[in-house]
């Protein structure tokens, strides 16, 4: 009889690890991109988000660097991970985009599929690549241009197998800071131009479970399905389990880490943040408890929208918003904590507040407050 010797780690030593990964322990000196990629993607579906997330992470963040970065197209926003869309380096997009498209054609075999039986979905597709490469377009400008092609079906359908199973890359100016913009389609190799050969061994599903445990580990292998929306990961790990260490949670479940995947003290104190509505931090385990109390859950997410997250002591402690008022030229944040906060805690989220108002209302007048965020 053998006898599992994996430490057990607890929740706050959970918490601690996920946070010096994610870059919230301490800012960091990374330039922007360098930290898009240690981070695996910033989640991206609100364009602004990962804005906010780079500066609850780098030091002396400008706003501009990333918007930079997308302009000049070395950086790109594409869905991957759970079929939503992440902003990521134009190499990592085309490295990790053919590994995630089952997640994306699962999603719609599940409902635009079914109306399109009588079709070739790939067919499809491939026409729409075509008006894509012509020039960029939102999806309600594909669908009917589809549709002349195949009368008789929804638009909507059409539309939605070329997002299923394209690359595609929402444009700029959309996400570009302080802009706003269509949100127009079109392919990730006519945007960004095509991806390197790879050099080396190539870019595989395991690469892609080792930049993840890089990133939240220590993780369980429900945890990696959770982040990447793909399933039946058992044996990816398998194979990867004489190069990993092992542990257990606090539920006895079993994680697997980096052999040099860093595991601060408990104890090691953890900085107020503020973050955006979708933060990957929040997003990327089956069990959430590293970072959220489960009796808060719904205070942050609903359905599929969410709430702006602050961390005190390393865990998401309650909500914030920024409300602009444009013709009085003021803005106000709002701090709605969970439950009572230290005089300290308070005065730090006060400072970190400030910060988030000089990016994104600089010349106005700012008010900080604590109170009910509805």
């Amino acid at each position: 009889m053998t006898t599992d010797a994996s430490p057990t780690l607890t929740v706050r030593a959970l918490n601690r690890a996920l946070l010096e990964r994610q870059l919230l322990l301490r800012r960091s000196a990374l330039p922007a991109l360098d930290a898009v990629g240690h981070l695996a993607g910033l989640q991206a579906q609100s364009p602004m988000d990962p804005y906010h997330a780079l500066a609850a992470r780098l030091d002396g963040f400008d706003p501009e660097e990333l918007s930079g970065l997308l302009a000049s197209r070395a950086a790109v926003r594409v869905p991957l991970m759970r079929g939503t869309i992440h902003l990521v380096g134009a190499p990592d997009a085309h490295a990790l985009y053919p590994l995630l498209r089952p997640v994306h054609e699962r999603a719609f075999q599940g409902s635009h599929g079914k109306r399109l039986a009588a079709l070739d979905p790939h067919l499809v597709a491939s026409f729409a690549e075509g008006l894509l490469a012509e020039r960029p377009r939102t999806l309600q400008e594909l669908g009917p241009l589809l549709a002349a092609r195949w009368p008789g079906h929804a638009p909507a359908d059409l539309a939605a197998a070329a997002r299923a199973l394209l690359p595609l890359v929402q444009v700029t100016p959309r996400a570009l800071w302080g802009r706003a913009g269509a949100a127009a389609w079109t392919t990730l190799g006519a945007w960004a131009g095509p991806g390197e050969t790879a050099k080396g061994e190539p870019f595989d599903l395991g690469r892609l479970l080792l930049r993840y445990l890089a990133a939240f580990g220590p993780a369980s292998v429900k945890d990696a399905q959770t982040w990447s929306g793909l399933t039946r990961l058992r044996p990816a790990f398998e194979q990867l389990r004489p190069g990993l260490r092992t542990f257990r949670d606090p539920h006895g479940t079993e994680l697997f880490d980096l052999p040099d995947g860093p595991l601060p003290d408990p104890g090691t104190p953890a900085p107020v943040r503020l973050l955006p509505e979708f933060d990957n931090i929040a997003l990327s385990h089956a069990d959430r408890a590293r970072i959220l109390d489960p009796a808060h859950r719904s205070r942050v997410w609903r359905v599929n929208r969410a709430r702006c997250a602050f961390l005190v002591d390393g865990f998401i402690a309650g909500v914030w918003r920024v409300e602009k008022e444009t013709g009085k030229g003021a803005a106000t944040l709002t701090l709605d904590p969970f439950g009572r906060l230290a005089r300290a805690d308070r005065a730090d989220l006060e400072r970190e507040a400030a910060g988030v108002l000089a990016m994104t209302a600089p010349g106005a007048r700012h008010d900080v407050r604590f109170g009910e965020v509805p």
